[in-house]
């Protein structure tokens, strides 16, 4: 028998109850006794200290003036405003916030420029905004505040374009003062902070906007893109550094929720519910989500934690004495990985045989392929459906790619075989840009957005024949690299690594290989090879933590495998098939841990439809000894 002093290596805690993972989570909260769309809210307030006022009700068109105050348990009626309306700004706390412009009538042409203040008790009109818009993003208090952004109508006739907005409006309690323009101008966009510090996400003019604005008092920088580009959804912060976004449509509903720490944007514990619309108040550890639409008005609220400061958190390699229950446990992502399985996920609207994919498993991009006949045709996921967006500019297959939902690259294939065609995806369009050095096809990429990442292997004219040849992306331009130590057609790789840390695996060399190798950012090694040769597989994930999954293997028929194989940084072990063979083109998207896998074939003439979807979480395990 094992005892704790044997097992060494690991420190061991001895604790009352098992720790719990310091993560944000969303948890329902009180209802709002009317349920309501496009409203008005405090988004300064707190989680326990809200307000949320007009808005559009059910049954659609109905608009109201009615409010309703939060305590942290139940919503409850307060005076309602002078003027019913929807689709307005606002910003302020529970007891004083000012509600601005708005849509009057659903069918209304042109919005109100009237302004209401809350004091805590009732409603007053206030100066009029000078400039006729709603939509508007909003952030700040009652004696500084700002209105950015929106849509104007012209008033007549019904039908004439409408005016996206680039100006910011400052309010000081008394007055409207024009300050500096955004950068883009748009509606319906995420916003939190405060009148000297605040930040501004996507939104749309009419298409989807992805860029981020931060405000530092007196002007607006682009800053780096949410991972996932929507419009009409939450937000909770209180300053230009420290937020939440959740939410909002992109392109179908949403509940997605990123977190940002003034650099970059991180993808969160999504809401229980897709819903757009929705208002949001608090700060990134403690915020309050409330009303929207999910198809119609909601009355639903949700609460945004973390444990308390005083909780034991679990941290990877944890191992711990449960003194209440005397039990030796531990906590890991290798504990949770051998139960995960794989999923059936969104069917695609067409097949993306020998096609590619980037993203992630709930905001990911499947695209070109076709077979027999090549396509240009591009698709987005959310988690649950596949649209249709903006075409490509050039059909063809047997192509790399790598990035995320909102900014990627693909770039080589065919017909004719190869091209040194390089496309950019911005989240909504695609733009030629620089092309490879040389003509190739069968090459993979590897990078986590479209300004910086490689392409490996393939069919290369320059070399002739298959290649091991690697070349650098650095957001312009491409520049060759050191070869590969392995020659690579059809290979795979951590789609999500770097150019400092990328791993390859499989491929054709000639013949089907199982040898892997890292690249450093100056040198290729040779690391533990996969367990099964094969070619035309997917990978996801970085190189300490990835997949190889599906692809074509030596053994004849069926050339569409459903090998499973993951790798910790220094081997590979098989893990839960796929529940559908697949190989050819397979669209990667996704971590280890939570992966996609789209497009490909599922058979030699048959393309595949169907996405599939692989959860393995860290998990808390018994540790037992014999």
């Amino acid at each position: 028998m094992t005892t704790l002093k044997q097992i060494k290596g690991t420190a061991i805690q001895f604790l009352d109850a098992d720790p719990v993972v310091y993560a944000g989570t969303w948890a329902s909260g009180g209802s709002l006794n009317t349920a309501v769309n496009a409203s008005g809210a405090s988004n300064a307030g707190t989680q326990t200290a809200s307000i949320n006022f007009a808005g559009n009700a059910n049954p659609y068109p109905t608009v109201t003036a009615a409010a309703e105050s939060y305590n942290g348990t139940s919503w409850g009626p307060i005076s309602s405003m002078g003027t019913a309306r929807w689709i307005l700004s606002s910003f302020g706390t529970q007891t004083a916030a000012v509600g601005v412009s708005g849509v009057t009538d659903v069918n209304a042409v042109l919005p109100t420029t009237a302004v209401e203040q809350w004091n805590g008790t009732s409603w007053t009109e206030v100066a009029e905004l000078t400039t006729n818009r709603h939509a508007a993003g909003g952030f700040g208090t009652t004696t500084a505040g700002l209105i950015v952004g929106g849509q104007s109508r012209p008033g007549s006739p019904p039908g004439t374009p409408v005016t996206y907005r680039a100006n910011v409006e400052a309010w000081n309690g008394t007055a409207w003062t024009e300050t500096t323009d955004i950068n883009t101008a748009r509606d319906t966009m995420f916003s939190f902070g405060i009148n000297t510090s605040g930040l501004i996400a996507n939104g749309q003019t009419p298409t989807l906007v992805s860029n981020a604005e931060s405000w530092n008092g007196s002007s607006w920088t682009e800053v780096a893109e949410s991972n996932t580009t929507r419009y009409s959804g939450g937000a909770a912060g209180s300053s230009n550094t420290l937020g939440l976004i959740f939410g909002g449509y992109g392109p179908s509903y949403s509940s997605q929720t990123e977190s940002w720490d003034g650099t970059s944007w991180t993808e969160l514990n999504n809401l229980a519910n897709t819903v757009a619309n929705l208002k949001g108040s608090g700060s990134v550890t403690s915020a309050l989500a409330y009303a929207g639409t999910t198809g119609s008005a909601s009355a639903a609220t949700e609460e945004w934690s973390f444990p308390p400061a005083t909780a034991s958190t679990l941290q990877e390699g944890d191992m711990w004495f449960n003194s209440s229950s005397s039990t030796l446990k531990g906590y890991g992502t290798a504990a949770g990985i051998p139960a995960a399985t794989w999923a059936t996920g969104g069917t695609l609207n067409a097949g993306h045989g020998y096609g590619t994919g980037f993203g992630s498993q709930t905001a990911a991009v499947c695209c070109f392929g076709g077979y027999p006949t090549h396509t240009n045709n591009t698709e987005t996921y959310n988690g649950t459906a596949w649209t249709e967006v903006n075409e490509g500019n050039t059909a063809r297959r047997n192509l790399g790619s790598f990035g995320i939902l909102t900014s990627g690259l693909a770039f080589g294939g065919g017909p004719p075989f190869g091209v040194d065609l390089t496309e950019s995806w911005n989240g909504t369009s695609w733009t030629e840009v620089n092309d490879l050095p040389t003509t190739v096809y069968n090459n993979r990429g590897i990078g986590a957005s479209s300004s910086s990442g490689l392409s490996i292997g393939g069919v290369d004219a320059a070399t002739p024949g298959k290649s091991k040849k690697a070349n650098e992306w650095n957001g312009t331009s491409w520049t060759a690299i050191s070869d590969m130590g392995t020659i690579r057609e059809s290979g795979s790789a951590a789609n999500a690594g770097s150019t400092t840390a990328a791993l390859v695996f499989g491929g054709e060399s000639p013949s089907q290989t199982v040898n892997t190798e890292l690249w450093n950012g100056s040198s290729w090694t040779e690391l533990n090879n996969l367990n099964t040769a094969r070619s035309d597989a997917g990978g996801n994930g970085i190189s300490t933590q990835a997949l190889c999954f599906g692809g074509s293997t030596p053994s004849a028929p069926p050339y569409q495998a459903t090998i499973n194989e993951f790798w910790n940084g220094t081997s590979w072990t098989e893990l839960n098939d796929l529940g559908t063979g697949i190989a050819n083109g397979i669209a990667p998207a996704g971590g280890a841990t939570s992966g996609l896998a789209s497009g490909g074939q599922s058979a030699p003439a048959t393309q595949n439809t169907v996405s599939q979807e692989f959860t393995a979480s860290a998990a808390v395990s018994t540790v037992t000894t014999s």
